[in-house]
């Protein structure tokens, strides 16, 4: 710009005489503040999903459209003393060379559905339920249903409900507890021909899927979350429920998630009521801890 002004020529000239592309003498370097920007978008991202490392935060950045390599999102991530969450411990193949239920592969969806039980207390001590179906294939968590006794009976209701508006699977997966095992919820299955299959006593590694399902519902929801009663455990579980099949980033799936997000008014009113649920639990949550140790 310099020689422009002092020769009086064009800028076109200039760039001819210099040989340099017209682009080069235009640009504004603006690395300092993008820096800024996308740091604070890290540690924005970082403090909302705790549990997600570097490759999810940046797999979200790209949602929001943030347009920057993997590396440059580590570099600021480790700079920044973010912590990576612990590795899972290494499980065997769950597909073996043999005759057992391992190998069956999900191949399409509907094509396999797994099933098991979580466990969880709320703030006064009494133990809660949670019943969860996936499907393998597609990753989507299909229902979590939480309640304080679930049966054999309550499983059957999910499942119809779930058969209505998700089609009916060829399989089932799931371990050998009596709920899943009982006469009633088999000859149902039976006379819809959906295949049960059990996995062997003392091995949940060959429910995989939902076992590893599980853990990520207990990592990152469960370890961190006190529910003071039924209601408020059933629209958080939702909630989150809601954001791992539309929004989380699934490392199996290409750091996309299970179901993307279509916006609906019945989704956007659903979670501005978590919010407002929430909001409300955190104001009460002083009064509701103080009466609960009276009790005790």
């Amino acid at each position: 710009m310099r020689v422009q002004q002092k020769l009086g020529i064009s800028q076109r000239r200039v760039c001819e005489v210099l040989e340099i592309h017209r682009s080069v003498l235009r640009y504004c370097f603006k690395r300092e503040d993008d820096e800024e920007a996308l740091r604070a978008a890290i540690i924005r991202l970082a403090s909302q999903y705790g549990r997600y490392g570097y490759r999810r935060i940046h797999a979200l950045l790209k949602v929001e459209g943030w347009r920057v390599n993997h590396k440059r999102v580590e570099r600021l991530w480790r700079e920044e003393g973010l912590k990576v969450p612990r590795k899972q411990p290494k499980r065997g193949r769950l597909y073996l060379n043999d005759g057992s239920c391992l190998r069956l592969r999900p191949c399409w969806p509907n094509h396999v559905w797994s099933y098991d039980f979580v466990a969880d207390r709320l703030a006064n001590g009494k133990k809660i339920r949670l019943l969860t179906i996936i499907d393998e294939y597609t990753r989507k968590c299909l229902v979590i249903r939480v309640g304080y006794h679930l049966t054999s009976n309550d499983i059957l209701d999910t499942l119809s409900d779930l058969f209505i508006q998700e089609g009916i699977p060829e399989y089932i997966r799931s371990d050998n507890g009596s709920e899943f095992r009982a006469q009633v919820l088999k000859e149902c299955l039976q006379s819809l021909n959906v295949k049960t299959a059990y996995i062997e006593p003392g091995s949940p590694w060959e429910n995989g899927y939902n076992e590893s399902f599980n853990g990520k519902l207990r990592d990152e929801l469960l370890n961190g979350e006190i529910f003071y009663s039924l209601k408020e455990a059933q629209v958080l579980i939702e909630e989150w429920r809601l954001h791992y099949n539309h929004i989380r980033p699934h490392s199996s799936l290409g750091y996309k998630p299970p179901a993307p997000l279509v916006h609906t008014k019945q989704n956007h009113r659903f979670v501005q009521n978590c919010e407002l649920y929430r909001d409300k639990n955190e104001n009460n949550m002083i009064n509701q801890n103080t009466n609960l140790n009276l009790d005790l």
